[in-house]
């Protein structure tokens, strides 16, 4: 079935407690070549990401001679306050200092913390776990929805583990809850029973997933090679998030291919697209619609090749 201008095939659902994972099958597109992502850029000390003392917009300089790849919803720890990435952005080889647009997913601290240094970012390992968070970054300008939707997330991760799993050094930090050892240790099932579900299929370029029966997200990306780089961290978030809405008692059916590629479908044919230039480089599509919202990247770097979808349920 047809969504976007792919052809994809799901196949699943790859099942653990109340998470279930289709996976989007589909050819690499024109112009898929890999990008580094954020998340290795820091590691290798090939990207900075710099503190503006602006809580929505940060710098980032990519110094290496690769193209690096940041997705909306990553995470950056440190700085003067811990930090989601609000859109997609490609920053192109030996960039120079480029501005991004963020929110604040801590509030209060306005310093360093502990360590940490308070000019820069020290890492990006994680994103954002709820698809309440993933609209208010993506589709919203509120930075009291964020703040809203975090402590929703810090909420109910406490309630289902029966434990608060904030930290004392920064209670409001949505990172330090995310890396809290009892979420930690709560998502361990989920992501060893899920981890390998795409190994040995090179035609895999992105997910879907459903929490409680029910349609959540599905993301797809330019190449096989880029999402294999993201997998780890999506299928974290999304078991995060399944770990928060678990309830024991509650009865309920897995969804068939056919639901998640309608649902898929009803996000993105319905609503008025928008249309934002992030950078000369990126171009953002928007679709609102009463079920859901779409997105769409277009690197215009090359030939306005489509480099992530994204598919997120408002229900």
């Amino acid at each position: 079935m047809q969504v976007a201008d792919a052809d994809y095939k799901l196949s699943g659902p790859y099942t653990h407690e109340n998470l279930a994972v289709f996976l989007l099958h589909a050819p690499d597109r024109p112009g898929g070549r890999p990008y580094l992502t954020l998340q290795e850029a820091l590691e290798q000390k090939k990207a900075v990401v710099y503190e503006t003392e602006d809580v929505r917009e940060l710098a980032i300089e990519n110094l290496s001679d690769e193209e690096i790849y940041i997705q909306s919803g990553d995470i950056v720890k440190g700085g003067k306050q811990d930090r989601v990435l609000a859109v997609d952005f490609i920053a192109p080889a030996k960039s120079g200092k480029l501005p991004i647009s963020a929110f604040c997913v801590e509030r209060g601290r306005w310093r360093g913390r502990g360590a940490e240094s308070a000019a820069e970012f020290s890492s990006s390992t994680l994103q954002i776990s709820s698809r309440g968070a993933k609209l208010a970054t993506r589709a919203g300008s509120s930075q009291q929805q964020v703040w809203e939707q975090v402590a929703e997330s810090q909420t109910k991760l406490s309630s289902a583990l029966g434990a608060e799993v904030v930290d004392e050094a920064s209670v409001t930090s949505l990172q330090l809850t995310l890396e809290h050892t009892k979420v930690q240790e709560s998502i361990e099932a989920h992501v060893k029973a899920l981890s390998g579900i795409a190994d040995q299929k090179p035609d895999v370029i992105g997910y879907a997933f459903a929490i409680n029966g029910r349609f959540n997200s599905a993301d797809a990306y330019s190449s096989h090679a880029l999402f294999k780089k993201l997998w780890p961290k999506l299928l974290s978030a999304s078991a995060t998030e399944a770990v928060s809405e678990l309830q024991p008692d509650e009865k309920f059916e897995q969804p068939k291919t056919e639901d998640v590629l309608a649902a898929m479908q009803g996000a993105q044919q319905s609503g008025k697209t928008e249309q934002k230039e992030v950078q000369p480089r990126v171009r953002l599509l928007t679709q609102q619609a009463p079920q859901g919202a779409y997105f769409r990247t277009l690197d215009s770097g090359r030939a306005e090749a489509l480099v992530h979808e994204s598919w997120v349920s408002s229900t």
